[in-house]
């Protein structure tokens, strides 16, 4: 059987930002108990019964050991006007976290909450995880969570927020 051709690389990545996402930072702690956290825009509900959601982190992402080590993450779905924010965790910069405000969730498991940036968050304990190419998927069992009543989320299309 002969492969199919795949699409360029370049014109899937514009197909792709078509798409509008919401923006979500999803956050764990190191071995070291320090946080860490990226700027994702794979994130969605799997299913109600148990409550499972996804997320896709890159593989080469600073922030993936940090999820292996605890064995769970949060993803902190950011507000709109919150894109300095999402920017900057966008980097792997080592001081993503200075002068950003944050708490712990209830569970060990989880990572930092950014309560005024966020319009809402959920804290997941990571059931299960598989390989996609360059990245992994992450299904978590949220355990926790809470949204921000009148706070609108922030979108990402092509290239900008919203």
């Amino acid at each position: 059987m002969i492969a199919p051709a795949m699409i360029d690389p370049q014109r899937f990545r514009e197909i792709m930002a078509s798409f509008p996402s919401g923006v979500v930072v999803l956050t764990a702690f190191g071995h070291d108990s320090l946080p860490r956290g990226l700027t994702v825009s794979a994130f969605c509900a799997v299913s109600l019964e148990p409550p499972l959601a996804l997320a896709c982190i890159d593989k080469s992402s600073n922030t993936l050991p940090a999820v292996q080590h605890t064995g769970g993450f949060t993803a902190n779905i950011l507000a709109a006007g919150r894109e300095q924010l999402a920017r900057r965790m966008a980097t792997k910069v080592a001081d993503k976290f200075d002068a950003i405000g944050w708490r712990r969730p209830e569970s060990p498991i989880g990572g930092p909450i950014l309560d005024d940036d966020c319009a809402a968050y959920a804290v997941c304990t990571l059931r299960d995880t598989i390989e996609a190419g360059d990245h992994w998927i992450l299904i978590g069992l949220v355990t926790e969570g809470s949204h921000r009543d009148g706070v609108s989320p922030m979108i990402f299309s092509r290239r900008g927020y919203g």
